[in-house]
């Protein structure tokens, strides 16, 4: 998992020195903002542990975080601040409560974050999205003796999600007031076990505060001027080539009901051709070839031991065709400036087994490094519920849009 991690916080360092890059291409300075968050929140009781099933004898329904942010807007007379002039990204952190530090921990999450608007209710008042993605630090993990209620966190460290929709009211030319409501998950991408996650709701108040005194710089609700006709888009089609790869875990569920975790990593490696068509400046979609190996697709089909249940795994290795799959996807990207959500949803049509024998979902965030090169970050689940495997690479996009960076 620590691999994973590094490349999580490689993201956060890419995508401030690459902004810092992009600014003196187009010798415009950045507009810095700071932010302060508290969010109380309701954790959705998943398991019996937070039911009250633990040492504490206490159910475990709520959790408090309080999170300070640095991010940057764009130029407002580059390109970028032309296309994008409401969209901040940065880094922030968080500290989290559960109010059960000995058996859950008070967990750390450092992340990369965007925000943007998505309409404007009034002069001051408008509906904002954010979304926060990274790791979290310091969990408490399963240990049959030491901890053996809480079947629910099998990693020290875990992936962070978190999506939410808030109004921000803008108080002052500088300062904003933004509140609203929000999911957030923490996982480890089936890397260690158990692996069943921690899931929140969370209200939140805060405050966004642009501390310069550059005119340019200050939050605005106005609608901004058209762009200008050196700023129009044209809609083209761009051509994603992504190499990918991961470890994960693997366990075996007995026809008793009992489960063993078969010792040791298996690889996960992968390759898409994703051809998306840009609809907007905002949005593109697409169709995705997806081909993936996966080393523990389908061994329970080639167990060695005779008697079982057992810990002591052993299996034959299946031939590669039970461990290839090359599946059909359709795609759909939110681009942003820097960041880019893309979400999919497919079928493979050339496996064998039950193993790859699904629909699959992927969620996946893309870091631009370059106009061409871009960091993948993604997670593949099956039939809408099961966790497959991480997706770490990098991209590479044929006929990027040249206006960009």
């Amino acid at each position: 998992m620590i691999k994973y991690i590094t490349a999580l916080m490689l993201l956060c360092l890419v995508t401030v020195n690459l902004n810092a890059e992009r600014q003196d291409s187009i010798s415009r300075k950045i507009i810095h903002v700071i932010g302060l968050d508290f969010k109380p929140a309701y954790t959705f009781p998943t398991k019996s542990f937070f039911k009250g099933e633990n040492m504490a004898e206490s159910p475990i329904r709520t959790n408090l975080s309080g999170h300070i942010k640095y991010g940057f807007k764009f130029a407002p007379d580059g390109y970028m601040g032309k296309m994008y002039p409401n969209t901040i990204q940065g880094i922030g952190v968080g500290y989290n409560t559960f109010h059960n530090r000995k058996e859950i921990g008070n967990p750390l999450a450092v992340y990369v974050f965007q925000t943007s608007r998505i309409a404007s209710l009034t002069h001051n008042l408008s509906l904002d999205y954010e979304w926060n993605f990274g790791a979290s630090f310091g969990w408490k993990i399963y240990d049959a003796e030491r901890n053996p209620f809480n079947t629910i966190v099998g990693s020290k460290v875990n992936a962070y999600i978190n999506l939410g929709f808030l109004l921000n009211w803008q108080i002052t030319k500088e300062m904003a007031l933004r509140a609203g409501i929000e999911l957030s998950h923490y996982s480890n991408g089936n890397t260690s076990y158990p692996n069943y996650g921690v899931n929140t709701l969370d209200g939140r108040i805060g405050l966004m505060w642009c501390p310069q005194d550059d005119p340019s710089s200050r939050f605005n609700n106005k609608k901004m001027p058209a762009v200008t006709p050196k700023y129009g888009f044209k809609q083209y089609i761009n051509y994603d080539v992504i190499v990918y790869g991961a470890t994960k875990k693997k366990g075996i569920v007995w026809h008793d009901g009992s489960g063993t975790l078969i010792p040791g990593s298996f690889a996960v490696a992968g390759i898409n051709f994703n051809p998306m068509y840009n609809f907007n400046k905002y949005f593109r979609a697409g169709l995705s070839l997806d081909a993936q190996y996966d080393e523990s697709a389908n061994i329970t089909d080639h167990l060695a031991n005779t008697d079982t249940p057992t810990d002591d795994v052993k299996f034959f290795r299946p031939p590669f065709i039970e461990q290839f799959s090359l599946g059909l996807s359709a795609r759909a990207e939110v681009v942003m400036p820097i960041f880019s959500i893309n979400l999919g949803i497919g079928k493979n049509f050339v496996c064998r087994g039950d193993d790859t024998k699904h629909f699959y979902q992927t969620f996946v965030l893309k870091t631009d490094i370059t106009r061409n090169v871009f960091l993948h970050v993604g997670y593949q689940l099956y039939n809408f519920k099961n966790p497959n495997n991480l997706m770490l690479g990098i991209g590479y996009r044929f006929n990027a849009d040249k206006n960009r960076y």
